[in-house]
């Protein structure tokens, strides 16, 4: 199966620090799931202000991983400034959660 993630930006970062990456790998393992299941539950409680809280808070980790989900996590906090129902938005959260789900197992068999 093909990574769905790249560390070529955190590998920049880390100067090529294998033991640096495999840090914030972990970290990215205990801070997102928590995280994406808060911006999961936030967008089935039509809570707004929460939803864009938890979306904002996991682009940067997105980003560093080079997961192609920057589209659905705008999507999000656009939605935020909105009066539409959650229904809307519910599309883009379920790929957001079904790409980063496989992102989890990657990392996991990656740096366990």
């Amino acid at each position: 199966m093909s990574k769905i993630y790249s560390t070529e930006s955190l590998n920049e970062i880390a100067g090529g620090d294998q033991d640096f990456m495999a840090v914030v790998a972990q970290t990215f393992l205990e801070e997102i799931p928590p995280d994406l299941a808060s911006l999961e539950e936030a967008v089935s409680n039509d809570n707004k202000e929460l939803a864009y809280q938890f979306a904002h808070k996991m682009k940067p980790n997105i980003e560093m991983f080079g997961i192609d989900l920057m589209k659905e996590v705008a999507a999000v906090e656009a939605w935020t400034k909105t009066s539409k129902s959650n229904s809307v938005i519910a599309p883009s959260v379920k790929h957001l959660s079904a790409t980063l789900h496989k992102v989890f197992k990657q990392l996991e068999e990656d740096y366990s």
